[in-house]
């Protein structure tokens, strides 16, 4: 058998399995098969594959030596997969064969995810695996419960709330199904739709590369959902446009990740991590996707306003035009978004599982993009059939990834760690809710440097968001607060995974790119604050207030914008931004945190809308007395 064959095969079948559990074929057909079974299978599909395609070491390592690795790992998880419910009869008794399979199992999965993330995940799970087997030595109130090897090894690998557990199964049943409607829109040609419909929308305004790159990220990010997967896509065009137009190369990098890195956040697809986290709140995702959606546009307003004011500062040319209208492109392309429509429309009006909606997804794609072309391109047969190895690639390190978060989640339940952590940020939080908050925000952006954000989104999960919760933050705010600092990750040196993959298409620092993203995306460091003080900000609280709110903080957005630029009509005094930085704060402060804080907030706003106007008839009546002086000698000649 050929290495490539089996290798296609295997990335072919992953998300093929995943397709036919959607459309519960099983159910159809009469068979038995529990969904831990269809876990461990898939899990075996994906972890012989990592064994294929990546090497043992930067050298290359002999062919079947990692051939039959994968065979038996293939045996391995087909066997459990095969006789899982005798397993959980048997479980109880620990018996050999269960303690052999469970030691090769997690041995295997070990070693997958050494090769697919390197040596930052695994430490981390040797550092709760340690604690599960020496956890009564830890002093309190950290202090654990204690197993044995062999009860620690197949608690991991049968247990359905370890490496089977709720992440590996929502990326097995939801998330490759999403990234297969996703491959399917790209081999369409909907990604040059995105760019071609953010590059015609932007007209001649000024900075027009730039909000290219912001729109066409945010657009692309509906259907990838990965920071790095966004910036090396659309990056490689509009990161040239950006630098053409005047935009420095650091800045270019750097509004290419922030831009990309928003698209984990923006509804309505998201990335991984929201399925994982309706799934962990047992809410519909539509109620993720609503909570997502202000954060997401206040987010991209703040990089919009800078990236306009930076061009406006710096004299930068708007992008050349290609000549084509935004309707003349949805004339040509309006069947991408008939399989957006009917998402939507079955996750929204007819509460239709995500799973369920985006294998509707699938299929409207199918009878629209095969028979119509946008710019030559259309899905052929060919196409479609690519579609299912490319998928089965690409979530490859995605599924190593949670199930690495499984083996950490069944380490702190078999350790009880999770509880005495919980218990221990807890006490920190009745001390001081602000400090628990920023110690919090510290672990996720710390545990996420090097590592996707659906990976830290899971870890933290189940060890930051309950202590959270206990504190009394609202569920929904509380995990939408770890989302947030995870993803920043990706933009926060020393190790920025988006802002380092777009310097290496600038070819400047990836330190200094680094940097400028987290000033250009200093939001998002402050919304997960806010929403957590402020519920209205994820649709939670009364109706008007949910306006006021949202109406004061996106005038607080503007004017620490402005701020950080330094421009608004004219270069501003750094007393001037440091009035509109104290505005700003005072618009975004919470209402909940003073007495009489709304009324504090609105005074801000109102004193920041007065500078602003201030500054603006400034600079209008200066411009006028130029005009006057330079044409009075003209006027005198006359």
């Amino acid at each position: 058998m050929k290495t490539s064959t089996l290798a296609l095969g295997l990335a072919s079948g992953i998300p093929l399995l995943s397709l036919l559990w959607a459309v519960q074929l099983p159910l159809y057909l009469g068979l038995e098969i529990d969904r831990l079974q269809m876990l461990s299978l898939l899990l075996g599909l994906a972890t012989a594959l990592v064994f294929l395609l990546v090497p043992h070491e930067q050298r290359r390592v002999e062919r079947w030596g990692n051939l039959m690795l994968a065979l038996l790992t293939l045996a391995v998880f087909g066997w459990i997969s095969l006789e899982y419910q005798r397993f959980q009869l048997d479980f109880p008794y620990l018996t050999v064969e269960m303690q052999g399979l469970s030691v090769l199992a997690v041995l295997m999965v070990l070693e997958a995810i050494r090769r697919t993330t390197g040596w930052i995940l695994l430490g981390v799970i040797g550092v709760f695996f340690l604690y599960s087997v020496f956890g009564d030595s830890v002093p309190a109130p950290l202090t654990g419960n204690t197993s044995t090897l062999n009860e620690i090894a197949v608690y991991l690998a049968f247990d359905p709330n370890a490496l089977l557990g709720t992440p590996l199964s929502v990326v097995a049943t939801i998330v490759i199904v999403f990234i297969f409607f996703g491959n399917l829109l790209v081999k369409s040609g909907c990604g040059e739709f995105f760019i071609d419909i953010a590059l015609a929308a932007m007209g001649k305004r000024r900075g027009s590369a730039a909000k290219t790159s912001i729109v066409g990220s945010a657009l692309f990010g509906a259907i990838s959902g990965s920071a790095v997967s966004n910036v090396v896509t659309t990056g490689v065009m509009t990161i040239p446009l950006m630098k053409r137009s005047g935009y420095s190369g650091v800045q270019a990098g750097a509004i290419e990740a922030i831009a990309s890195t928003g698209g984990q956040l923006m509804p309505p697809i998201m990335g991984a991590a929201a399925f994982l986290m309706a799934q962990s709140l047992e809410i519909p995702y539509s109620e993720v996707v609503i909570a997502a959606l202000i954060p997401a546009l206040l987010y991209y307003l703040s990089v919009f306003i800078q990236v306009d004011l930076i061009a406006a500062r710096d004299d930068i040319v708007p992008q050349e035009q290609s000549g084509r209208s935004v309707g003349s492109i949805l004339l040509e392309g309006w069947h991408f978004i008939v399989p957006f429509g009917v998402l939507l429309y079955a996750m929204f009006a007819h509460n239709v599982s995500a799973e369920l909606a985006a294998l509707y997804g699938c299929v409207t794609i199918v009878a629209t993009a095969s028979v119509r072309r946008y710019q030559g391109h259309r899905l052929t047969f060919k196409g479609l059939c690519d579609a299912f190895p490319q998928t089965g690639k690409a979530v490859m390190e995605l599924t190593m990834i949670v199930a690495g978060a499984g083996l950490v989640i069944g380490l702190l339940n078999i350790s009880s760690g999770g509880f005495a952590l919980t218990l221990a940020l807890v006490h920190l939080g009745e001390a001081n809710l602000g400090l628990l908050l920023m110690i919090s925000a510290g672990v996720c952006i710390l545990l996420g440097m090097g590592m996707p954000t659906t990976g830290v989104y899971v870890l933290l999960a189940a060890l930051v968001a309950p202590a959270l919760i206990e504190a009394g933050i609202e569920p929904l705010a509380a995990h939408m607060f770890i989302l947030y600092f995870g993803m920043m990750s990706m933009i926060t040196p020393p190790i920025a995974l988006a802002a380092f993959s777009a310097a290496t298409i600038t070819g400047d620092s990836p330190m200094r790119t680094g940097v400028e993203a987290m000033r250009l995306g200093w939001v998002a460091y402050v919304v997960p604050l806010l929403f957590v003080l402020s519920p209205e900000l994820i649709m939670q609280g009364e109706p008007l207030n949910i306006v006021l709110v949202c109406l004061v903080t996106v005038a607080g957005v503007h004017l620490v914008s402005v701020a950080m630029v330094g421009y608004f009509s004219r270069k501003l005094s750094w007393g001037l931004r440091a009035g509109l930085v104290l505005a700003g704060c005072g618009a975004l402060l919470p209402w909940a945190l003073l007495p009489q804080g709304e009324w504090l907030s609105l005074a801000a706003t109102l004193i920041g809308i007065l500078l602003l106007t201030l500054i603006a008839l400034h600079t209008r009546r200066h411009a006028k007395d130029v005009h006057h002086q330079l044409s009075a000698p003209v006027d005198g000649m006359k």
